[in-house]
């Protein structure tokens, strides 16, 4: 009996007409998931250039700066489409809805490509670009959670783990196809070229995977659990209502908030986002050089994605996960110390031989995190912040000497000591000449003491750096790899879409999308380089003990019972 996947009984073990469409189901919902990451890594690699093209108007610390706000607000609106979607994926279908998410994505990032710059229509610019980056992040809310839910109400029961875990690798691969991209532009025009115009050909370029998405979806049927639910009359009128005001499901969703995704999205934004984050701007390692050796360890890196998928049918998707988080830890820190050395001896070797001292009140050094910064001014004026802040972005370590209260900060590198400045009571324009000031004195002394302004090629260990890198690759497989999963598992299938997206999406939109901005906030407040990894290695603890504790195991669990059940689920 040849019968098509939307119309087999839920009590059957498997629709035999399934079997066929396993892989075309995998790769039409993974093409998505490669063009959300290919556009946010893309725009996360081309911060520094979109920054001059968008914000000029600001000096260039400040623009990279917004850039990378810009960059953070997709982030931040990633729970309200999931939200959104998430109750449309409910109420009319998995297919539907992310063919909705792909068209909202493909388009946001292709009319990047297409922005006036600062120059041509000024304020504009920022507005536009930013505006683009929030329709990007609401769809992107929904987009996750319809691939994850989709694949695995298809998947055979035993096999959901391997199955969702392609979703997962094709994360990675929108980042390695967003190096690739970049890479070969680069190349072909020439660095003047990219910076000036050419940088905008990856983004237009994503029209063709848009296209192949929307053509391969379309082809489609419905997920067969959620057409049965449907045909049954069983499906939710309430989807937000029923996920999160009743607490017996609220409490599942905020358990995996806490105790899977959390812990899973610092880990990935650490081992991808922030490694390639740290070569470039704090080991000042050449950005294609750093591509490479990210893309490098991406290669190696990504089957583990399945190796660890398919595990987690087998051993469970709690112990993988939680192992991941542990290793995370307790490694971090050796871990990116290791990466100093191989990567830039010479800053390690200043380090050590010519320690920096800020002198300040103590009482003046703030966490510097801005969600809203202000574009003309720092919202952080002390003249201990001002040091601390340079500091920071210049990648230079440093200790404070505690002084009374009232004392002006200043800077001690080797024998040579410059003063900082109070901006509070400075206009705009004053602070802004006065900080450059400050900064290119700062510089050349930090220059004298022996930091390197960048990273020498001549003195990078390729080989080892690599290794070091795919190993925080493996760990984001160990933890992303069976996420999926463990996720649909834990909900019903007429509130699924719904509760699994929000949970997912503030994990990675909030705790891991603002890892870059609170580690940096952390490294200026304490001195330290690698103090900013503090944040994933708590966070990451935090999900190991609830994980551990709260989260049980779903390896075995089925995604529906005969409709005619009481104890139906769905």
């Amino acid at each position: 009996m040849n019968r098509s996947p939307s119309s087999f009984r839920v009590g059957d073990s498997e629709p035999p007409a399934l079997e066929t469409r396993h892989w075309l189901v995998i790769f039409a919902s993974s093409l998505g998931t490669v063009f959300e990451w290919y556009d946010f890594y893309l725009y996360g690699s081309l911060a520094a250039i979109i920054g001059k093209q968008f914000f000029s108007g600001l000096d260039p610390t400040s623009q990279f700066i917004f850039a990378l706000l810009a960059f953070a607000a997709g982030f931040a609106v990633r729970p309200f489409g999931a939200l959104v979607f998430g109750r449309v994926g409910d109420l009319v279908g998995r297919k539907y809805t992310f063919l909705i998410t792909i068209l909202c994505m493909g388009a946001s990032t292709f009319l990047v490509g297409l922005l006036p710059s600062y120059q041509a229509i000024g304020v504009g610019a920022p507005i536009l670009l930013i505006a683009l980056r929030l329709l990007q992040g609401l769809a992107l809310g929904g987009e996750y959670g319809g691939a994850a839910t989709y694949v695995a109400e298809h998947a055979p029961q035993g096999k959901r783990g391997f199955y969702t875990s392609w979703i997962q690798t094709t994360a990675t691969l929108g980042l390695f196809l967003s190096l690739i991209v970049i890479l070969g532009v680069r190349t072909w025009m020439g660095e003047e070229q990219f910076s000036l115009w050419a940088w905008r050909i990856p983004f237009l370029v994503s029209v063709i995977l848009l296209g192949i998405s929307v053509y391969i979806r379309l082809r489609l049927n419905e997920s067969p659990l959620f057409a049965e639910m449907k045909a049954h009359g069983r499906g939710s009128k309430a989807p937000l209502s029923d996920s999160f005001a009743r607490w017996s499901n609220l409490r599942i969703v905020l358990l995996a908030l806490l105790g899977l995704t959390a812990g899973q999205a610092v880990i990935w934004y650490t081992g991808q986002f922030y490694a390639l984050y740290f070569l470039t701007q704090t080991l000042k390692v050449d950005g294609p050089t750093a591509n490479i050796l990210i893309a490098a360890s991406l290669l190696i890196g990504t089957p583990f994605f399945i190796v660890f998928g398919a595990l987690a049918d087998r051993a469970g998707r709690k112990p993988i996960i939680m192992l991941g988080c542990l290793l995370a830890v307790l490694t971090y820190f050796p871990l990116f110390k290791a990466l100093t050395h191989y990567s830039n001896p010479a800053l390690e070797a200043a380090q050590m031989k010519s320690p920096v001292i800020v002198t300040a009140d103590p009482r003046t050094v703030h966490f510097q995190f801005e969600f809203f910064a202000n574009p003309n001014k720092p919202n952080f004026t002390s003249s201990a912040d001002i040091a601390t802040a340079a500091l920071a972005r210049a990648s230079v370590s440093y200790s404070i000497d505690p002084a009374p209260p009232g004392t002006v900060a200043s800077v001690k590198v080797g024998g040579k000591v410059i003063p900082s400045f109070e901006g509070g009571p400075l206009s705009a324009a004053d602070f802004k000449a006065k900080n450059a000031a400050f900064t290119k004195e700062l510089g050349a002394a930090i220059k004298q003491a022996g930091y390197p302004d960048k990273a020498d090629k001549a003195q990078l260990n390729a080989p080892l750096v690599i290794v070091l890198l795919t190993i925080l690759v493996i760990y984001v497989t160990m933890v992303y790899g069976p996420i999926a999963a463990a996720l649909v598992e834990l909900f019903p299938t007429r509130i699924r879409y719904t509760s699994m997206s929000l949970p997912y999406h503030i994990g990675n939109g909030w705790f891991g999308g603002f890892l870059p901005t609170i580690a940096f906030a952390l490294v200026a407040t304490n001195g330290n380089i690698y103090y900013g990894l503090w944040y994933p290695i708590v966070v990451a603890a935090m999900t190991f003990v609830i994980g551990l504790i709260f989260i049980p195991e779903t390896k075995d669990r089925p995604l529906h019972h005969d409709p005619d059940s009481p104890d139906y689920p769905g």
